[in-house]
Order: C-alpha cells, then structure tokens, then sequence
C-alpha cells in the first residue's frame, strides 16, 4: 500500500484486522477482527485528503486517512487548509477529493441560505441534496456531534457581569462596553452564521473597538485569562471549555444552527467510489457523538498528544481497526 506523505502522519488500519498493540498504552495481544472487515476494498485507488486547520478537523483528517489506507487506497495528506473557503475550493476544484464538512456551514455558507432547518435529519437531508444537484458534491451520513458556534467566558467573569445567555450581552454592552470584550477567529467575524449573525438575530452591535479578531486557537486561554478579551467564539465541542472550566453562553433565541460534521466528497470520486466510501465512513460517523469529539479534542490541545496518534488510538478502541 503506498502512502503519500506530503505531512507526517501515521498509519492506522480500518475494515481489516485489528492489532490490539502497545500504541497509545494498549497491551499487546493477538489480532482481532474489526467491525466491517473484508467490506470495503480501495486497492489501486487514489485519494487527496484535506481538511480545515483546526485540531478537530486536523483529528478527522487523520481518521479519514487512516481509514482509506487500511482499506488499500494510496492517500495524499493535504489537511490542515487555511479556513473553510480554502478547503471547499479545494474540494470543487478537485485539488482534493475530501473533507469534513458541517451541514450548517454547507446550507448557510455555501448554498446561502439566511435560515437553518431546526431538525438534525432535516437539515443534512437539505445540504446534502441541493449540494449533489448544484455542485456535484457528496455528503457521507453525519456524525451525531454537534460542533455548533458558541459564546463563552470564565464563570468568574459571568457571575461578575451576570451574564448567563446572549440576550444579556446588550444590557452589559450598554452599561459598561469595555466588559464586553471579545475574541473571534477571521472567519466567525464575517460570516452569515457568525458574528453578523448574530448582532442582526439578538438586535444589537457588538463596539468594535472591544473585538479582537484572533486565531480561533488561543481563544480558549485567552478568556480563561480574561486580559485580552472576556467573552470568545468557542465550538461546543471542543475540549478546552470543560479542561479550563469555561462556561456557554445559552443561544435563548436559538440563533446558532445545526453543525453535524459529515465528509464531502467531490462528484468524480464518489461517482467511482461512493459505495465503498460509505461501507468505510458510516460506521465511523455513527459513532462520533458530542462527548467523543469533546475527548479527541482535549486529547490534543489539553494533554499535547499528536493529531495522528489521538486518530489511530481511537480507531482501534472502538474496534473499527
């Protein structure tokens, strides 16, 4: 099986044998069958894998290469593209055959639309439809996770501002500004689903002279702290909100749309491979709930473990290796 290294990444195996091994502090054993084995076969095909910069997308681009190696696929390592424009470029222009993708950011980014669909099912069934007709672009079945935009702050500074929903941000804007201030990533400032979003749904603006604009990584330590910002952009699932005792704000008016994480995949590749992407992914979607992507998360940016290793390790407990 050959495997194209353009990063560094480490193997891991799906839909075939399952090593329990010494890796990430497993005893050694004899192999076991994995869920799935023998049903998927990518022998002789070839993928270019991407993903967002992110640690989660960085985690689900490893688990997606780990996966189609173990089924035979040579695979080109392009994760970690710089935002979600650069990667769904990417992906249209067929510089890389897959990423994953949320459905909010599908049906509101890219396909426009100004309202989400409330409903989990509802909302992939729409994204996943329209984007086939209009782009010629797959939607694998969805993760049950849901990595939607939050606000959150430290609970010190929460209870020092009584604040516990966003429908209290206008009042604290009103009666002290410099209180409000706030970290957002490049993206989350300008997007329909992100800051805009939401001054238009709650009915204020956020002063600009008290938005940092950052890189979505440090947003967590630097709300921790509270020096420079007190509020932040955080994704509800990410680890770092329980690891630092961070708090989330309530969405009272249900602004924040569905972002169930599902892989897209390019019309050429999945007219050729569609079935057997499907064999290989569904049972991993499957079992991607909330909690898990909160643990794969904090494994990396919490206890410092390699976005491959954290992918690998996981594969393998859950038996899909």
């Amino acid at each position: 099986m050959k495997v194209n290294r353009g990063f560094p990444k480490v193997l891991g195996t799906f839909l075939i044998v399952a090593l329990l091994t010494a890796a990430c502090g497993s005893e050694e054993g004899s192999p076991t069958t994995g869920a799935g084995t023998e049903e998927a076969d990518l022998s002789g095909a070839s993928f270019t894998v991407g993903s967002k910069e992110f640690t989660e997308q960085l985690v689900l681009g490893q688990i997606t290469l780990q996966a189609l190696e173990a089924a035979g696929a040579t695979v080109d390592d392009k994760t970690g593209l710089p935002g979600s424009v650069q990667a769904r470029t990417a992906l249209e222009g067929g510089q890389i055959d897959m990423y994953w993708e949320y459905t909010g950011t599908g049906w509101i980014t890219y396909l426009k639309h100004t309202k989400p669909i409330d409903d989990p099912q509802g909302q992939y069934e729409a994204v996943a439809k329209e984007d086939m007709k209009k782009n010629d672009i797959a939607w694998l079945p969805p993760a049950p996770a849901d990595n939607t935009y939050a606000i959150a702050a430290s609970e010190e500074t929460l209870e020092e501002d009584g604040v516990s929903k966003i429908s209290d941000l206008p009042g604290l804007i009103k009666e002290d500004p410099e209180a409000s201030s706030l970290c957002v990533g490049t993206e989350f400032a300008v997007r329909d689903d992100g800051l805009p979003g939401i001054e238009k749904h709650y009915g204020f603006q956020w002063p600009t002279d008290q938005i940092a604009k950052v890189t979505e990584g440090v947003i967590y330590s630097e709300i921790d702290k509270s020096k420079t910002c007190a509020y932040g952009e955080v994704f509800a699932t990410d680890g770092r909100i329980a690891g630092l005792d961070l708090a989330v704000l309530e969405d009272d008016k249900q602004f924040f749309a569905i972002y169930n994480p599902s892989l897209t995949v390019n019309g050429k590749a999945f007219d050729k491979y569609g079935p057997e992407l499907e064999k290989i992914f569904a049972p991993i979607a499957d079992k991607l709930d909330t909690e898990t992507l909160q643990k794969l998360n904090s494994q990396v940016d919490v206890d410092g473990l390699p976005e491959e290793a954290v992918a690998e390790q996981w594969l393998t407990e859950e038996g899909l290796v």
